[in-house]
């Protein structure tokens, strides 16, 4: 199964969650697409040792059925580069990754 994310809250909880499935996922063989956008970018500055985020992403990133893209117009408002974990995209990735997907889930 193709599984589309879309996660739109920097809520430390929810975030952690959305990447505790998105790795459930990869390791039942599926492919995972997470796309950011509004307050979803700035998803790693909510990591703390009760929701570990970093450690959750380091693990979904070593897998070669997981994909991260951001909004590059959200990165930019708010003055956030592209990283390995944040990279830059558009709102025609958004669209493919609804597209694409068999299933889309929003957090």
């Amino acid at each position: 199964m193709k599984l589309g994310t879309i996660l739109s809250t920097n809520n430390a909880e929810t975030n952690w969650n959305a990447f505790r499935l998105a790795n459930l996922a990869l390791s039942k063989g599926d492919t995972v697409s997470i796309f950011l956008v509004s307050e979803g970018v700035e998803y790693q500055l909510a990591s703390s040792p009760k929701f570990n985020i970093k450690e959750q992403v380091e693990r979904f990133l070593s897998s070669d059925k997981a994909q991260i893209i951001a909004c590059g117009t959200c990165l930019t408002i708010r003055k956030q580069g592209s990283t390995k974990e944040c990279p830059e995209g558009s709102i025609e990735d958004l669209y493919r990754l609804v597209a694409e997907s068999d299933k889309v889930l929003t957090f």
